[in-house]
């Protein structure tokens, strides 16, 4: 064999993988596009909030809240805030409770975001336990961990046929064919197109377009401060970026495997639902953009061995929390693919596992 581990996938999954993995093997990481983390990862809204999601992403992104205190610049503070309007109460209190906010006065709230409508916020909620990921810095950082351990790292190269060989896997792309012992399939909104290729039975993974517009700072504000901001149920949000505001409609609409696009109806409509919470008018787009949260069935993310195709290992199902888990998701996988004791919790080892879909 080539190589001890082919990972498909050259997102986030993917090049932390490989850093975790490359002192225990011969590890090729391929990527399709001409660079890494082009699709979801590179689209990211970039948030630590060890608190946003269901209980398995929780516990993966508590779990890496070590490697990000200790990872030099990727981390800077940031907060969040959740607002809604009087008869959005329930639906509030339920992710204020969720992500353990705290409930604020208006006027509090206002002292921080100025543009805050009076006439439509009824209801605030702030925390300080967010933080802005410096996504590229993490992902490099991954990326050279995995290459000065030996990992290689090739772009260009998207795989079009997959077949067993012997105990392992060939692995056909449009730069050669690969051959290894375990095939590593972390290739997000295509991970059960991959496993159709190597003939693994698919999870069930559906791509969800998420879209985002960037606008010029509200005001001429100097916004550099201000929390990430969520509508009650996450009908919206909004985030400082490079002194500017980005604000995302926050949809899920289903779509399949592809280069991702913003739907400008879908746009219109999410800076609208933005705009009746605040004072300043939106008066024009900077850029605009899409990307792909991939859910599982369940929408928990899938790690660990196929059982009914021996080498073949699913790292896939991270939706939006890719980069606030991947310290600890990496960690679990190459755990797993190295048959090495892990830290995290047997249960929610067991909940990630795709045994559960069995």
């Amino acid at each position: 064999m080539d190589y001890d581990f082919l990972i498909i996938g050259g997102g986030i999954a993917g090049i932390s993988c490989a850093a975790r993995l490359s002192h225990a093997g011969k590890v090729l990481v391929l990527e399709a596009e001409d660079a890494l983390a082009h699709h979801a990862s590179g689209r990211s809204a970039a948030l630590y909030e060890p608190r946003y999601g269901l209980g398995p992403v929780v516990a993966l992104s508590m779990a890496s809240g070590d490697y990000f205190r200790s990872a030099k610049d990727v981390l800077s503070p940031r907060g969040m805030m959740i607002v809604g309007q009087a008869h959005e109460a329930a639906q509030f209190e339920a992710d204020a409770t969720d992500m353990d906010l705290v409930p604020i006065s208006l006027d509090a709230a206002r002292a921080i975001v100025p543009i805050l409508n009076p006439d439509t916020v009824a209801h605030v909620a702030l925390a300080d336990h967010a933080w802005d990921i410096d996504t590229d810095l993490l992902l490099q950082g991954f990326a050279r961990q995995a290459r000065a351990q030996g990992a290689e790292i090739l772009t260009k190269a998207p795989v079009t046929a997959i077949a067993r060989d012997g105990a392992g896997w060939r692995v056909t792309t449009a730069q050669g064919d690969f051959s290894a012992r375990i095939l590593v399939n972390a290739s997000g909104a295509w991970a059960d197109m991959v496993a159709g290729m190597a003939g693994v039975a698919p999870l069930g993974f559906t791509p969800l377009r998420r879209s985002m517009a960037r606008i010029p700072a509200p005001g001429g504000l100097d916004i550099s401060r201000w929390p990430m901001i969520f509508g009650a149920g996450e009908t919206w949000y909004s985030k400082p970026d490079a002194g500017a505001l980005i604000v995302s409609p926050a949809e899920e609409h289903l779509t399949t495997p592809h280069d991702a696009f913003a739907d400008d109806m879908v746009l219109a409509e999410g800076l609208a639902r933005y705009e009746e919470m605040v004072t300043e008018p939106v008066t024009r787009m900077l850029a605009n953009w899409a990307g792909l949260r991939t859910f599982s069935p369940d929408r928990v993310p899938v790690i660990g061995f196929d059982r009914h195709s021996p080498g073949f290992f699913w790292l896939a199902g991270q939706g939006g929390y890719g980069f606030q888990s991947a310290p600890a998701a990496s960690q679990l996988a190459a755990d797993l693919l190295t048959g090495t004791a892990s830290a995290m919790d047997p249960d929610v080892i067991a909940t990630l596992s795709p045994n559960r879909f069995a």
